[in-house]
């Protein structure tokens, strides 16, 4: 097996909430085969990321929780190279492991958003995102299905090898080396070599550290930071207290205006506070 590519769905803001999975496997430097399982996150399900990818609590009612998917996961695919396009899925993949009481399966990690970063040129900045990539290279599948998302991830992370004429293993190493030349940023600039870098982030709600903090943290990581939500904003950072109560209580006015951005079609992702933490410690 040259890689696999993993990629999940949730029900919710919270990212340990996977209510899908689905992996693609590569072979000798082609597609071999692909599976997705719907998964049970005991947990609730909120409307919008409903309306994204159409999954509901009902269809999941009957499905295998996540301790059942990560022990096919653990046994058929430990110690291999395993992508995912940006660290998001990795992360809620560990943090659906915390959440279960599971450990986590041993495998190298592979962000192919950084490879197609240091791979083209025109994508070190911005437009790295599964929909603009499978436009530019003609690739078509279903956006959020986590099955076609994970198959078209691993499509263009075959492109990037063909083009740079380095293999997975090698992009292992090579994606974790500078994309430019060292250089100082000022506090709250986006640093180029975050695994965040090209995201805008707006935070909101309660959070567990004063917002200058939070702010700091995130330009380290390379986000912008941005006072409220726009449409360049491409993460909504919500308190942990406020995530918890988004089963029944009203949301704030950052996270109505980020909910109506993407109903037009613009690429935002919320998450909680912790989830954010985790990304950035990754």
């Amino acid at each position: 097996m040259d890689f696999l590519v993993i990629d999940v769905e949730t029900a919710n803001p919270d990212l340990g909430s996977i209510c899908q999975v689905g992996v693609a496997v590569f072979e000798q430097g082609r597609f071999s085969e692909s599976w997705s399982s719907l998964i049970n996150p005991n947990d609730y399900f909120d409307d919008f990321n409903v309306s994204v990818h159409g999954i509901s609590k009902a269809m999941v009612s009957s499905a295998p929780g996540w301790p059942e998917i990560h022990d096919r996961i653990k046994t058929n695919y430990s110690n291999q190279i395993v992508a995912s396009h940006t660290p998001f899925d990795r992360t809620a993949i560990r943090r659906a492991c915390e959440k279960n009481g599971t450990d986590p399966f041993e495998c190298q990690w592979l962000d192919t958003a950084r490879v197609v970063r240091r791979t083209w040129s025109e994508f070190s900045k911005s437009g790295y995102g599964l929909a603009n990539l499978s436009k530019h290279f003609g690739l078509t599948f279903k956006h959020h299905d986590a099955e076609e998302d994970a198959r078209v991830a691993g499509e263009i992370l075959l492109l990037a090898i063909q083009t740079s004429g380095k293999s997975a293993p090698e992009w292992c190493t090579q994606s974790l080396k500078s994309l430019s030349t060292a250089r100082s940023y000022t506090t709250l600039e986006a640093n180029p070599e975050g695994s965040l870098f090209g995201n805008v982030v707006v935070f909101t709600g309660s959070l567990s550290i004063p917002r200058q903090e939070a702010a700091k943290l995130a330009a380290f990581a390379g986000c912008e930071v941005g006072a409220g939500v726009t449409k360049h904003t491409t993460l909504l950072v919500v308190g942990d207290q406020d995530i918890i109560a988004l089963g029944g209580a009203d949301k704030s006015s950052k996270h109505r205006k980020a909910e109506d951005l993407m109903a037009k079609g613009q690429a935002i992702r919320i998450i909680g506070e912790s989830d954010f933490e985790r990304l950035i410690n990754g």
